[in-house]
């Protein structure tokens, strides 16, 4: 049986290559050790595309490999000779303002000093001053290529056509640095640190996201958030960290220049990008088709060891997630000892036999962290029916196993109430760093929060002016009208985020929703049966919590019921609207609450089933036009304002 199993993304992407193979002969390719040179350019291939597309079969080391044995058996093949393409699904192309080219790999010192010998051979030919040979060293980073010039976001794609992704931008997708636009080739990253705090337990790679980002569909809730919170960025090159100085310094500080790159961003790199800035040694040595040659990307080789499986721990993350840790007989790999390592989720732990006697395939590059590539030897696999901190009983939520206890399980308590807080969205004061000085002091609950004196305050080492004012925003937070789903999903039940917080809540009133049965549930579109059996066991977990909380008295504005929305008059009742831009006549959150009001669906970016896009000051000629092409009505405020009366 193959080690490789395609899935539906993978597929679709596939049948766009039009390959003479069979689906079932090509994922033999990935399990089998040897190949003809027609099989190993199929393989890499279908690999490229898959890892462009957001959907990666092998390690960027394993493709690596390939592509070395295919260099050294067929050097003149048409793969090696040109920029690995992307694979267009019913998308156009577009012609890039610049050609993109790919960047030359080394994977030793001595390559490096091979190509620094090119570079002082090429200034000796033109007869520049070697002295004055300077090298640029940057991270390399390792996300989706991407062309800013100011007007359109462009995917790399051939190196000379790509695709038109200026929607990333206007779903609120920032420049790193807080750099201006326009500032010419980049990549699409994610923040190392916030993918692994917060994304790592639902994406099983941050190439997931990247691809999520520039998708034409309705972009990922989570995705979103993490473009809001500003830990997506576009990072262009020339904003990157950098290292400058002579051949003759590079060669001798390389370990050090190495190990300062690798550590100057936080996200994911996988090397370095090494270039000669002189620009008449760059015009000399000029490119090949698809490398420049005057640089050249160093990429750090991986080191594995196969290692005994001692035993799997469960533990209780502060979102509820139970994560399956391995601990392992003691392995030295790349100059350090290890002795656990994270498996990804539960369904991994279940369907590859990952328990104590398990022999695991442990990988690690450079200063990365180690990670289980796959299962030698396959045992029988340990799963938890019970949370490790509070005893709750654990559901399934696709790959992962959850804790629903959200209000009295001792992992999640200050990630819950740092959660309620900050859905709110109507109180300063309570951040993470004031949540955890208060749960220091053995407050658990919300409603706790609630009754705490400003005198308590001062007592857990708040002083008078924070302790009072802190007194003061919980008042308010009672009294500042919010809508009734926010208040709902602030108490963060599984699958019950603010958009299906709206949509139960326009067929039941807010205290009847925890009467709601399992069957009730799934006929409301949008409702399936696992989704409904897990946000009904949620809601029976927080709802003692909710009513102590709801009895303290909250403004709350009504969602408007489905049926009142679908007898509306209302000019914009059933319409798609999408705000954009500075409003003059209230904020555009006021907007967006009046227009659900009328019985209209908000949406926050413009796709084909858009209705209206109603435009505020500062909106570029771009995200109009882009509008006007998927057939949206554009209005500006006023016009908008004419049309609901």
């Amino acid at each position: 049986m193959s080690k490789y199993k395609f899935n539906d993304n993978q597929i679709a992407i596939i049948e766009k290559l039009g390959l003479n193979s069979d689906l079932d002969d090509v994922e033999k390719l990935f399990s089998s050790n040897e190949h003809s040179l027609e099989e190993l350019e199929t393989l890499l291939k279908v690999a490229n595309a898959l890892y462009r597309s957001g959907y990666p079969i092998i390690e960027d080391e394993k493709y690596d490999e390939y592509l070395s044995y295919l260099k050294i058996y067929d050097p003149e093949n048409p793969f090696l000779l040109n920029i690995e393409p992307e694979v267009f699904i019913d998308s156009k192309t577009v012609p890039l303002p610049k050609k993109m080219l790919s960047t030359d790999k080394a994977y030793s010192f001595e390559e490096i000093k091979k190509w620094t010998e090119r570079i002082t051979k090429a200034a000796s030919e033109i007869g520049f001053d070697q002295n004055l040979i300077e090298i640029k060293v940057t991270p390399k980073l390792d996300g989706y290529a991407a062309y800013d010039d100011g007007r359109i976001l462009y995917t790399r794609g051939d190196g000379i056509r790509g695709q038109d992704i200026t929607r990333a931008f206007e779903r609120g997708l920032k420049v790193a640095e807080n750099a201006e636009r326009g500032l010419g080739p980049g990549e699409i990253v994610i923040k190392k640190s916030y993918f692994n705090e917060v994304l790592s337990e639902k994406f099983e790679n941050s190439r997931n996201i990247q691809a999520a980002i520039i998708a034409e569909k309705k972009v990922d809730e989570d995705v979103q958030k993490a473009i809001n919170e500003g830990a997506c960025v576009f990072y262009p090159f020339s904003q990157l960290d950098k290292w400058t100085g002579s051949i003759e310094e590079l060669l001798s500080k390389f370990d050090s220049i190495l190990e300062s790159m690798w550590n100057s961003v936080d996200f994911d790199i996988d090397g370095l990008v090494l270039e000669s800035t002189n620009e008449s040694i760059k015009e000399h040595m000029g490119s090949t088709r698809k490398f420049h040659r005057w640089q050249i990307a160093f990429k750090v080789n991986e080191e594995s060891a196969e290692v005994e499986v001692l035993k799997v721990v469960h533990q209780t993350s502060r979102t509820g997630r139970v994560s399956p840790v391995a601990e392992l007989v003691p392995t030295k790999l790349s100059g350090a000892t290890l002795s656990r390592a994270t498996v990804h989720h539960y369904n991994m732990v279940k369907t590859n036999g990952v328990g104590p006697g398990a022999i695991i395939k442990l990988v690690r590059s450079g200063l990365v962290i180690p990670k289980i590539e796959e299962v030698i030897k396959r045992a029988e696999p340990e799963l938890p029916e019970n949370c490790p901190s509070c005893g709750a009983h654990l559901i399934w939520e696709g790959d992962h196993l959850i804790c629903p206890n959200k209000s009295d399980c001792p992992a999640q308590t200050e990630n819950t109430l740092i959660h309620f807080f900050k859905t709110l969205g109507n109180v300063d004061g309570f951040g993470p760093k004031v949540i955890e000085k208060i749960t220091n002091q053995g407050i658990k609950h919300i409603h706790e929060i609630y009754q705490i004196p400003m005198h308590q305050f001062v007592e857990f080492g708040f002083g008078d002016k924070t302790s009072q004012n802190l007194v003061d925003q919980l008042l308010a937070s009672r009294q500042i009208e919010i809508e009734d789903w926010r208040f709902l999903a602030a108490f963060g039940v599984t699958r019950l985020a603010g958009g299906n917080c709206e949509k139960l809540l326009q067929h039941h009133a807010l205290v009847q929703v925890f009467e709601i049965s399992v069957e009730d549930m799934v006929k409301i579109d949008g409702f399936a049966q696992l989704s409904a059996e897990a946000i009904v066991e949620g809601l029976a977990n927080v709802r003692e919590e909710f009513f102590k909380v709801y009895s303290l008295g909250f403004n709350l504005s009504v969602t408007p019921k489905e049926s009142d929305r679908e007898s509306s008059d209302s000019p914009i009742a059933g319409a798609v609207v999408v705000f954009t831009g500075s409003m003059q006549q209230g904020s555009r959150d006021d907007m967006e609450k009046n227009a659900k009001a009328l019985g209209a669906k908000v949406a926050k970016s413009v796709t084909g089933k858009t209705t209206y896009l109603v435009t505020g000051d500062k909106v570029g000629e771009t995200k109009i036009n882009a509008a006007r092409d998927k057939g949206v009505k554009v209005l500006t405020e006023q016009e908008y304002l004419n049309l609901i009366g």
